[in-house]
């Protein structure tokens, strides 16, 4: 049977509310005879009134009808399209097809196409502990304090919890007088160090705890390994007093032990003396591209650490040097690293991003004590905006390739990222 297409437009004397009429029609269509309301053409528009925009009362099949009819309400015209300045030039478009700014003309395009994103969770936070009870600031490093073990360490850890932070790395400010020439203290079990992860192990389980596996703090002579007579730094004694140290922070519950001596072969020999002690499940983050850096200077005032003699450039890297982290990444790996680090961050942006694309291990970044202050003193000197300047700044190691960023600004990052005020 054929049918047949009734097309139905306004009628006068009839009252409407919306588009249903107040008395319904009758239309004879040959055989067929039709019951239909007709429609008003009105405007949808939803800026019209404070509320929602009224509903017609109409049913789908009713709405669909309307459409079908031509009598579909109307939508709002399309906005003019704006005016150029006075004076602008009239040009012919340029021949081009592909216009990358299309992707960014509006905030909600740029946030759906960005390529890189920074969370609390990428965050591990540096942390300097001493055995005192009051939070000491470090001049050097505004923001930054050593925190009283029992008490402001616990405080800081809270707040960053808080925010999402729930991974921290713990640097001790160790006596004077419990310092010698082979680093014994490293490896206390109740020293600063054991202790304050046993507390805070205690506090929050779930809490990652990295430490750190040097005998720089520890050592009298200031340098991350034992210092012969001549000033050579030996290497395999060095590794032995590691191993000790390490399995010492993984016995009080450390999760991840980070070597940052650069000793050679450290990594193996860690991970043996773990695996013997039944601490298969710790995981070891090495400093595998540690940098000879001029940037490191706040940190060591923080830990009063300075080597007594001379400099690191015997065990830590060239500057100039390239390659040579590509050596040391794949060292680590076969010696079993969990975790690859560059040292420091911003400044070596190419060694990050040559290591992700080198190597299937995650890849952790240190921004480090410099970097941290060189943002700090641009913002006291109204030279930058702090804010935008330190998210910009971990943005950027995130892009180049970092898993995790060891950062001094993690709790101010957190707290911006979670719209809370400084």
């Amino acid at each position: 049977m054929a049918s047949t297409i009734v097309n139905v437009g306004p009628i006068q004397g009839l009252d409407y509310v919306g588009l249903r009429p107040a008395k319904p029609l009758k239309l004879n269509s040959g055989r067929i005879q039709i019951k239909t309301r007709p429609q008003r053409l009105f405007t949808v528009r939803a800026s019209d009134g404070d509320g929602p925009i009224g509903k017609t009362r109409l049913s789908d099949a009713e709405c669909e009808a309307a459409v079908v009819a031509g009598s579909a309400p109307h939508a709002p015209p399309a906005p003019p399209k704006p005016a150029a300045p006075a004076g602008t030039p009239v040009v012919p478009l340029l021949p081009i097809n592909r216009r990358p700014r299309r992707n960014r003309r509006s905030p909600a395009l740029r946030s759906a196409f960005q390529e890189t994103s920074l969370s609390p969770a990428n965050f591990v936070y540096p942390l300097f502990i001493h055995e005192g009870q009051e939070d000491t600031p470090i001049g050097a490093m505004p923001g930054c304090y050593r925190l009283g073990w029992r008490h402001g360490l616990v405080e800081e850890v809270s707040k960053a919890r808080d925010v999402g932070v729930n991974s921290i790395v713990l640097f001790p400010k160790v006596p004077d007088a419990l310092k010698n020439s082979t680093g014994d203290e490293a490896y206390n079990d109740n020293g600063l160090v054991p202790r304050a992860i046993r507390l805070l192990k205690d506090k929050y389980p779930d809490l990652v705890i990295y430490t750190d596996v040097a005998l720089d703090p520890y050592s009298s002579d200031g340098h991350d390994g034992i210092v012969r007579e001549d000033g050579v730094i030996l290497n395999d004694e060095t590794v032995h007093q590691l191993c000790k140290q390490a399995v010492a922070q993984a016995r009080a519950g450390a999760d991840v032990v980070s070597p940052s001596d650069m000793m050679d072969g450290r990594v193996g020999a860690i991970r043996t003396a773990l695996d013997a002690e039944g601490f298969q499940h710790v995981s070891i983050m090495s400093y595998t591209a540690k940098y000879a850096s001029s940037f490191y200077g706040p940190f060591r005032e923080a830990l009063d650490s300075n080597p007594r003699f001379g400099d690191k450039k015997t065990y830590q890297m060239n500057p100039a040097n390239y390659r040579e982290a590509l050596i040391e990444a794949r060292e680590d790996e076969s010696e079993g690293a969990d975790i690859l680090l560059v040292k420091p961050g911003l400044p070596y942006l190419d060694i990050i991003r040559l290591l992700r694309d080198s190597s299937p291990l995650p890849i952790a970044a240190y921004q480090v004590s410099g970097e941290y202050s060189m943002i700090k003193a641009g913002g006291v000197l109204k030279m930058i905006d702090e804010e935008k300047v330190m998210m910009e700044s971990l943005m950027c190691l995130r892009r180049a390739g970092a898993d995790v960023i060891l950062t001094y600004f993690a709790l101010q990052a957190a707290r911006s990222l979670c719209g809370e005020k400084r």
